[in-house]
């Protein structure tokens, strides 16, 4: 963490309490400036390293990188707000804890027409088992709904598919 701060000059001054703006809809052509690519290139990447520690971030950081062959400074200001974000969240992460009865909770939900480009919603559940998440996922859907019930159709469905597997892999632990 501490290099990406220092390479993009973020210090723990300016802080942003959410990785990006919920009604903020990032696109190709926004009539912004051009930014230089390889900056916005290594920030990114940089930003996709820290998503296997903070998987907060992985949606974020998953839009932002949807502009990595063609950056603007819109895009460019996304991802600086998600190192922000990172910088005054420093301690945030997933805390396990000893639970005497486990239990499989999930939690699905969309958007719909997230992406102004290919008007495709994004789908997205988390799972946890016991006190902390498991698993967790963020994707844009393969076709475009046509309504937000369709979106979230869509997503209910596959997070009843991850469901499934986590069963499937519980049973084969001889978890019940």
């Amino acid at each position: 963490d501490m290099d990406l701060f220092k390479k993009f000059n973020v210090t723990g001054g300016k802080v942003s309490t959410t990785p990006m703006n919920i009604n903020d809809k990032l696109q190709h052509e926004d009539g912004s400036d051009k930014t230089n690519s390889s900056v916005f290139r290594s920030l990114v990447g940089g930003l996709n390293y820290l998503t296997h520690s903070r998987p907060d971030i992985s949606f974020p950081v998953s839009v932002v990188s949807r502009f990595l062959h063609s950056s603007t400074k819109l895009h460019l200001g996304a991802a600086k707000r998600i190192l922000h974000y990172v910088a005054g969240t420093k301690n945030y992460g997933i805390w396990y804890s000893r639970v005497s009865k486990f239990r499989l909770v999930g939690f699905s939900d969309s958007d719909w027409v997230g992406c102004l480009d290919d008007r495709k919603s994004t789908s997205g559940n988390v799972f946890s088992f016991g006190s902390g998440a498991v698993t967790w996922s963020s994707k844009k859907q393969d076709t475009v709904a046509l309504s937000s019930s369709e979106a979230e159709y869509i997503a209910a469905n596959a997070a009843a598919r991850q469901a499934l597997w986590i069963r499937k892999v519980l049973v084969d632990l001889c978890i019940e």
